[in-house]
């Protein structure tokens, strides 16, 4: 019995020895992986940073790093950011992203319009889009007064596209003194990698420069690429700002302001802005407009070109307003009398003619002051 016990004793002593080793020699191989693991990692590169999509853009509106241009830089970033929105940390908001210049239907009321809804970029929409009005109106057609409102209503796609680009180009031109012109666009691949000194958007950092010394090479590079400004997601307004800026380039531009600390989103403490209209800007060489109404910006235009250069065709005439809201149903018609004194007769009735009058027939008369103006059915803008 005694001799059995002590083998079974022996046994379990045998198996508690061979279970220790076992244990051992699994703690050795978790330590030799631990050490290799480690090994591995301090081999291994750092992670690279991923960027956030904030201004994805669609593939189809990247163009090929192949296509030539020259690659945006750290510094043009920097300088492109400060002057825009005061520092190298800030980037455009999403209203800012979304604008782009897209035409209402085409062969319509509103075939010439651009929608412009709201938002800081609708200023730069306005400017672009009494361009595109002038090159309707005034280039592309007969130079005689015999244009109305219902040759902007007969524009179809392409005449759309070619009138947007000659706007751009136009406007391109004359910020690099009618002497060369930089249009951006944006790359498929990043010019440029992060950088503890910027704030990236995945926009700015893919931009690529075209540089041209011709006129109509410029304006066919953007109709080429005409959908880099206006489709969804493409970032247009954007783009053609950057544009504005490299064509003007940022010396010259900073000697545009008043003030070395002014940027041009947001103007800093201090600056100012004049607000006085001269009169040679009331009077352009093409009678198309651009007006801040109750802080809005909007196109007043007439169809006359000799509206502006014979005084005779100032006694009586016609005057189209667009606002550049979905809300506007049909351009506004405005039928001007300068000779007639029944407003002035009115506003002596006392009161704020401000608070009287709508706004658009303020602005008008200061340009033909006592003008009675007449809506023609359309309900009047205050």
């Amino acid at each position: 019995m005694c001799v059995q016990m002590e083998a079974e004793i022996q046994q379990i002593l045998v198996q508690v020895s061979e279970l220790q080793h076992q244990r051992l020699q699994s703690q050795s191989v978790v330590r030799l992986l631990d050490v290799e693991k480690e090994e591995e990692q301090e081999e291994a590169p750092p992670p690279r940073r991923t960027l956030q999509a904030l201004c994805s853009i669609p593939r189809r509106l990247a163009i090929s790093a192949g296509l030539g241009g020259t690659p945006v830089t750290p510094q043009l970033i920097e300088s492109l950011r400060r002057i825009l929105l005061g520092g190298n940390f800030r980037v455009f908001d999403y209203e800012w992203r979304k604008a782009v210049f897209h035409f209402r239907e085409p062969n319509s009321e509103f075939a010439y319009a651009l929608k412009a809804d709201g938002g800081g970029a609708r200023a730069i929409q306005m400017v672009v889009q009494a361009r595109i009005i002038k090159h309707l109106l005034f280039t592309q057609q007969s130079t005689s007064d015999g244009q109305t409102l219902h040759s902007l209503t007969e524009v179809g796609r392409r005449e759309q596209d070619r009138a947007l680009a000659a706007a751009l180009s136009d406007s391109l031109w004359l910020a690099g003194q009618e002497a060369s012109a930089t249009v951006t666009l944006v790359t498929e691949d990043y010019c440029i990698t992060s950088h503890l000194d910027n704030k990236l958007d995945t926009f700015t950092e893919r931009l690529q420069l075209f540089t041209f010394s011709e006129k109509d090479a410029i304006t066919n590079f953007i109709l080429d690429h005409i959908q880099c400004f206006q489709e969804e997601g493409s970032h247009g307004v954007i783009l053609f700002l950057y544009s504005l800026i490299c064509s003007r380039t940022i010396e010259r531009l900073r000697q545009d302001l008043d003030s070395p600390t002014s940027y041009l989103l947001h103007l800093s403490p201090g600056s100012s802005a004049c607000r006085q209209v001269g009169s040679m800007l009331k009077t352009p060489r093409f009678p198309v407009w651009v007006c801040s109404i109750n802080s809005s910006c909007s196109v007043l235009f007439s169809a006359t070109r000799s509206l502006l250069s014979d005084w005779r065709a100032e006694h009586l005439f016609q005057l189209y307003y667009y606002c550049g809201q979905s809300s506007q149903t049909a351009t506004a018609r405005l039928t001007v009398d300068t000779h007639s004194h029944h407003w002035e007769a009115s506003s002596r009735d006392g009161g704020d003619p401000e608070k009287r009058f709508p706004s658009l027939e303020m602005t008008i008369r200061t340009k033909w002051d006592g003008a009675v103006i007449a809506w023609n059915g359309t309900s009047p803008f205050y």
